[in-house]
């Protein structure tokens, strides 16, 4: 599954679009400073529930952090969640 991604320096997200541009997946972010982002936001149409859809977005933005060298701030409760309980996240965690 191929995420599209979108950042103006200011806040960014990765997302699924369906067929028709209907957005049906997103994991939000925004900067805070250079190398630090808040993840705030994740969300997953009901049709893909169950799917582990927000696990491929959160890795996906993990990724993104690493390549950047960012830390991540997990405002979102989704990622909180996730950040406690995986420890392999633990080099981006802010």
């Amino acid at each position: 599954m191929q995420f599209q991604h979108v950042d103006n320096q200011k806040n960014g997200e990765f997302f699924l679009d369906n067929e028709q541009g209907k957005r049906i997946a997103e994991i939000s972010y925004v900067w805070s400073g250079e190398h630090k982002i808040i993840a705030n936001h994740t969300w997953v149409d009901d049709s893909l529930r169950g799917q582990g859809i927000a696990r491929q977005l959160l890795d996906t933005l993990v990724e993104f952090a690493r390549e950047k060298n960012l830390k991540i701030v997990p405002t979102c409760s989704y990622v909180d969640v996730m950040f406690r309980r995986e420890k392999s996240f633990a080099d981006v965690a802010a």
